[in-house]
């Protein structure tokens, strides 16, 4: 089976980079509506740091969890903002995971869990709060029940997508109670989360890959 090694992840970082590129603006425009309007510069411009930072590594570099530790230090080093300690410390919580044992792509949710936890844990926020998190643990649930029930690796990635898609569509009837949006309290009803919004379209990369490699 394949697994998710240093050309999958090499091949998400760019999709997930070009799919955050096209939508810069879409996601700036919501995140004018409940916080600062700078969502989709910070995540397309340190996803496009971490490709850069690939195109500068070795090709001898191999290993999937230093390939994953360089993306969280570009990541980092690029977005000052809220959401680059966030980012990194999935990366780093993904990292961690691939080091341990090779993964194989239908068992994606195991590391979309990773990531979700390492923002959970820098962020203390958790489902239901109005954040990425609301599209991230979803997703890495549904990817893991698919996986349970016999589902192969596209399949794995569709039902996360769609779970991020809902989950994301649900913030809309929630009050923030986390980052910046949380300001606004009951002004925050009736609102997409940025970052949820964002998390979609790079779960939603997973599908894509998947959907080539097989």
């Amino acid at each position: 089976m394949t697994t998710i090694d240093n050309a999958y992840l090499r091949s998400f970082f760019r999709l997930a980079a070009e799919r955050l590129e096209a939508q810069r603006q879409d996601l700036c425009s919501l995140d004018g509506e409940i916080g600062d309007g700078d969502h989709g510069t910070s995540m397309a411009n340190g996803f496009a740091a971490i490709n850069a930072r690939f195109r500068e590594l070795s090709a001898e570099v191999q290993e999937p969890a230093i390939l994953l530790r360089e993306a969280a230090s570009a990541f980092l080093g690029e977005v000052g903002a809220t959401v680059g300690p966030l980012y990194a410390t999935a990366m780093f919580q993904g990292a961690a995971l691939l080091e341990e044992r090779p993964l194989e792509q239908i068992r994606l949710g195991e590391l979309l869990a990773a990531f979700a936890e390492g923002i959970r844990m820098r962020g203390k926020a958790d489902l239901g709060d109005k954040t990425m998190l609301d599209a991230w643990i979803p997703a890495s649930q549904a990817a893991r029940n698919a996986a349970a029930c016999g589902g192969d690796a596209a399949a794995v990635a569709r039902a996360a997508t769609a779970a991020a898609l809902e989950g994301a569509d649900t913030t809309t009837s929630m009050i923030a109670s986390r980052g910046r949006a949380a300001r606004l309290k009951e002004r925050s009803l009736g609102h997409l989360d940025p970052g949820a919004v964002s998390a979609a379209l790079i779960i939603g990369t997973f599908a894509e890959l998947a959907e080539e490699r097989t």
